[in-house]
C-alpha cells in the first residue's frame, strides 16, 4: 500500500512512517519544516537533536534499508498539494500536518487566526485534491479528544443516539473545544464528515488522546529518534514534568491539577494509526475512532513522575501554580472506545515504562534541556490575567504506587 503522510517531519509524523516503512508499505512524505521554526519562535527547540530531514532519509536508508520520498511543500498552496497528490497516486494519506499546538493559538488574535487558517485551508485542500486526483484513497486525519471537551456524559466515538420533543436521530457528539486550535479541529471534522458526504470520499477522523514516548521499535538508533518538546506552548504535561524533574525544578500541575485526560503510548498510537490505515472506511463513510488506553488526573501524572524521577536519585518536588487557561478542573470523564480495538488494536506499553524510558534519554539529553530551562514556565494566559497566588507546595505521595486507571478517557492535545 503507498500512504502519503502529511507532516512527515514531525513528532507523530516522522515514527509513523517507520512504523509503516517496516511493514512493507510504501511512504511518501510531505512537510513545510513550520514546526521546526515555530518551536525556535517560542526560545525553544527539541531536547532530543532532530537532524536535517535529508540526513533523516539517509539514516531510513541505511538502518531501515528502504527509500523514503518526500516533497517539501505546503498545505496552503493548492497547486503543490493536487500535483502531488496526481504523481503519487496514494491508496491513504494520513493528515497530521496541523498547528497541533492549543497554547500557540492562545498567544494572541495573529496566532489565532494563523492556527484556524492554516489548519482549515489545510484540510479543504486536501479534501479537493482527493476528489480530483485519487478519489477512492482513504483519507486518515489525527483529530483529538479535546473536540469533545469534558461533558457531564459519557463521550461516544463521534455520533450518539438522542430523543428530543419525541423525535430521535443519529447526529454527532457535540463538541466543546478548549482553545481556538481544538476549535479549528472541531471544524475540521465537520469539512471531513461534509466531504465524505458530497465526494463520496472514505475518511477516518482518529479523536487520539495524548500521545507519549521518543521510541518505537523501530527507531533502534539516535538519528532515528522523533522530537521531544517540553516548553509551555509545545510540550504536553508529561514532557514538561519529566523535564522539570531532570532539572531539579519543582513539577508544575496547573491548578488544583484535578483536570483529567486520556493517554497513549507513542508506540501505541502508531498502531492505532496504521490499522486504520489498513482497514479503510468505505466509499462515501465518514467514522471516528476514539483512541487512548488509559486516563489519569494531572496530579496522578505528575505523581507518577516523581515516583519515577527518585528511580535515577531526583527528588523533584510539586508545586500548583494558577492555571493559565480556562478550563473544568474537576470533572467527569469516561469517553468510549471501541472501534480500534474491534480491528485487533491491543496496548502494548504502559505508562512508567515508557517513563523511565524517557528518564533514560532526558538525563543523556539534559545540556539540551539546561539550555532553554526558562521555556518551561506558563507565559500564555487564556483569560485576563489576574492575582491567583502559588497553590502551597507538597511533597510527593511515599505510599504504594498508583494502580493503572482503567481503560475509557480522553485528551486534549496538550493538556496542563
Amino acid at each position: 500500500m503507498k500512504v502519503l503522510v502529511t507532516g512527515v517531519d514531525g513528532y507523530s509524523g516522522w515514527p509513523l512512517a517507520l512504523h509503516l516503512i517496516q511493514r512493507g508499505h510504501e511512504v511518501v512524505g510531505i512537510d513545510n519544516f513550520v514546526t521546526r521554526k515555530r518551536v525556535k519562535e517560542v526560545g525553544s527547540w527539541s531536547a532530543t537533536p532532530i537532524p536535517s530531514f535529508a540526513r533523516r532519509q539517509a539514516a531510513v536508508k541505511e538502518i531501515l534499508g528502504a527509500d523514503l520520498k518526500f516533497y517539501r511543500g505546503d498545505l496552503q498552496d493548492y497547486d503543490f498539494v493536487l500535483s502531488t497528490f496526481r504523481a503519487e497516486r496514494p491508496d491513504a494519506i494520513v493528515h497530521l500536518a496541523e498547528q497541533r499546538s492549543a497554547p500557540y493559538s492562545m498567544i494572541d488574535v495573529h496566532h489565532a487566526v494563523t492556527t484556524q487558517v492554516e489548519n482549515l485551508t489545510g484540510t479543504l485542500h486536501i479534501l479537493y485534491a482527493l476528489k480530483e486526483a485519487c478519489p477512492d484513497a482513504h483519507l486518515v486525519k489525527m483529530g483529538t479528544m479535546g473536540e469533545y471537551g469534558t461533558p457531564n456524559t459519557d463521550i461516544p466515538e463521534g455520533f450518539f443516539d438522542v430523543e428530543f420533543n419525541g423525535r430521535k436521530d443519529h447526529l454527532p457528539f457535540p463538541r466543546q473545544g478548549g482553545s481556538w486550535y481544538h476549535w479549528s479541529k472541531v471544524f475540521d471534522s465537520g469539512d471531513v464528515q461534509f466531504a465524505a458526504k458530497i465526494f463520496h470520499l472514505r475518511a477516518t477522523d482518529v479523536m487520539q488522546g495524548v500521545i507519549y514516548g521518543v521510541r518505537t521499535p523501530e527507531i533502534t538508533d539516535d538519528r532515528l529518534l522523533t522530537r521531544f518538546d517540553f516548553d509551555e506552548t509545545w510540550g504536553t504535561a508529561l514532557n514538561r514534568f519529566i523535564a522539570q524533574a531532570v532539572l531539579g525544578a519543582p513539577i508544575t500541575p496547573y491548578g488544583r491539577g484535578e483536570q483529567k485526560r486520556g493517554f497513549l503510548a507513542l508506540e501505541d498510537s502508531m498502531q492505532s494509526l496504521r490499522l486504520a490505515v489498513e482497514h479503510p472506511a468505505a466509499p462515501g463513510e465518514y467514522r471516528v475512532f476514539n483512541q487512548f488506553d488509559a486516563s489519569y488526573s494531572i496530579n496522578e501524572l505528575a505523581e507518577r513522575v516523581a515516583r519515577v524521577a527518585a528511580e535515577f536519585d531526583l527528588k523533584p518536588v510539586i508545586e500548583h501554580p494558577a492555571d493559565p487557561r480556562v478550563e473544568a478542573e474537576q470533572h467527569y470523564y469516561n469517553p468510549l472506545h471501541d472501534h480500534l480495538p474491534a480491528l485487533g488494536y491491543v496496548r502494548t506499553r504502559q505508562l512508567d515504562d515508557v517513563v523511565r524510558e524517557i528518564f533514560h534519554d532526558m538525563i543523556r539529553f539534559r545540556r539540551r534541556l539546561e539550555a532553554r530551562r526558562h521555556v518551561v514556565v506558563p507565559t500564555v494566559q487564556w483569560r485576563v490575567p489576574d492575582s491567583r497566588p502559588l497553590l502551597q507546595a507538597r511533597e510527593v505521595p511515599t505510599a504504594k504506587p498508583l494502580p493503572t486507571s482503567p481503560s475509557g478517557s480522553s485528551s486534549v492535545g496538550s493538556p496542563a
